[in-house]
């Protein structure tokens, strides 16, 4: 619903806002549940102005490994380094242009794969033969983006925003004096963050709420695999439908295991991905690091637990059940980062409201900055 309100301003910071009749009379009906949302808590966006107030370098680590290709190296070559790495994307440098022009990730990978996959009988040259430069030019053709990076000196709410706005999952950290990329900020480094001072700060109500209350991840058309599901056909739901990773469910829909785009990248690591034709059971038996099981969690477990669990498992999602562990949504941590830090903007905090017929008077114990 849009409104408009006058205000009047007095000597002593009280504000007075004129209500429309229509929201005199919903005020009168609910008039908690409609101040909440004018006036929000204000521990309510205490997330909003600690990513504000500091900077991307904060996360800069004093010692991490990044990998840079230049886009005349061959792409198989390329994928081989970032497993033998133990990287998920890496900067791409264009010698020619003396900058950096993009990304190289797992998804490049996938999409190279679902791209030009045949048969097990037929090689894939374009992954053989092509150089990264060369995919980029097939692939991007009109769609091309500039690569998205950020600034050092930045604040953590705008890589953040820009994260979700761009729908990216890594945003490199690009210093503007030398061009040099000093680091890969993610969603998982950024909530890390966050939480190692969470505890130092006022807790605002929200997290104690649940999921549902909240309406916090994906509840509807959530793409699934069975175990019988050709790889081939998981990967193109992972470009079509540019999910990061699909529950494996029984007949009965209850998740029994996941692939991620991240297991993907092990068809490299093993050299088996001239056969797309096996099952997503048959893949996942080359998972390269130990895998404890499908971490789920139900629509009725709190924020915080939510974000406990999310930060301590160090994964990017978790799976939404029920009772009988039937698939009912995705959470992720763009979903998380979404909630804490961009719902509401807004900064000011107010000790005393009252409301007078159709009039809400407030008195603020600061100015909006």
């Amino acid at each position: 619903m849009i409104f408009s309100a006058s205000i009047t301003v007095f000597p002593k910071l009280h504000y007075i806002f004129t209500l429309p009749s229509c929201l005199k009379m919903a005020t009168k009906d609910c008039p908690q549940k409609f101040l909440c949302h004018i006036f929000p808590d204000p521990e309510h966006n205490v997330y909003t102005r600690f990513m504000k107030s500091h900077r991307c370098y904060d996360l800069v680590p004093t010692s991490s490994k990044l990998v840079v290709f230049d886009t005349s190296l061959q792409v198989k070559k390329a994928f081989f380094a970032l497993v033998s790495n133990g990287v998920r994307a890496a900067p791409l440098w264009d010698s020619k242009k003396q900058c950096f022009v993009g990304m190289l990730t797992i998804t490049d990978f996938i999409n190279i794969l679902h791209r030009y996959y045949k048969s097990p009988l037929v090689q894939i040259y374009e992954l053989e033969e092509h150089k990264i430069e060369t995919w980029r030019e097939v692939y991007l053709q009109d769609s091309f983006k500039p690569l998205v990076s950020i600034s050092p000196n930045a604040s953590l709410y705008d890589a953040v925003s820009s994260l979700l706005k761009n729908k990216i999952h890594r945003l490199p950290v690009i210093d503007p004096l030398t061009g040099n990329t000093l680091y890969i900020l993610t969603h998982k480094r950024i909530l890390k963050f966050l939480k190692l001072f969470i505890s130092e700060m006022p807790k605002p109500s929200f997290l104690r709420q649940t999921l549902e209350e909240l309406n916090i991840g994906t509840f509807q058309n959530i793409a699934v695999v069975r175990a019988d599901t050709p790889l081939y056909t998981a990967l193109g739901i992972f470009v079509e439908q540019r999910v990061s990773a699909l529950p494996v469910v029984d007949d009965k829909g209850r998740v029994v295991d996941i692939y991620s785009k991240f297991d993907v990248i092990n068809l490299a690591a093993e050299k088996t991905y001239n056969n797309l034709d096996v099952t997503v059971t048959k893949a996942l038996q080359h998972r390269s690091q130990y895998f404890e099981g499908v971490l789920t969690c139900n629509r009725h477990e709190t924020l915080e637990a939510i974000i406990n669990r999310l930060v301590e498992a160090e994964v990017h999602r978790l799976v939404v059940v029920d009772e009988q562990d039937v698939v009912k949504g995705i959470v992720s941590l763009s979903d998380i980062l979404q909630a804490l830090v961009l719902t509401d903007g807004e900064e000011g905090k107010y000790q005393q409201l009252h409301i007078s017929g159709n009039r809400i008077i407030l008195i603020c114990s600061m100015f909006f900055l």
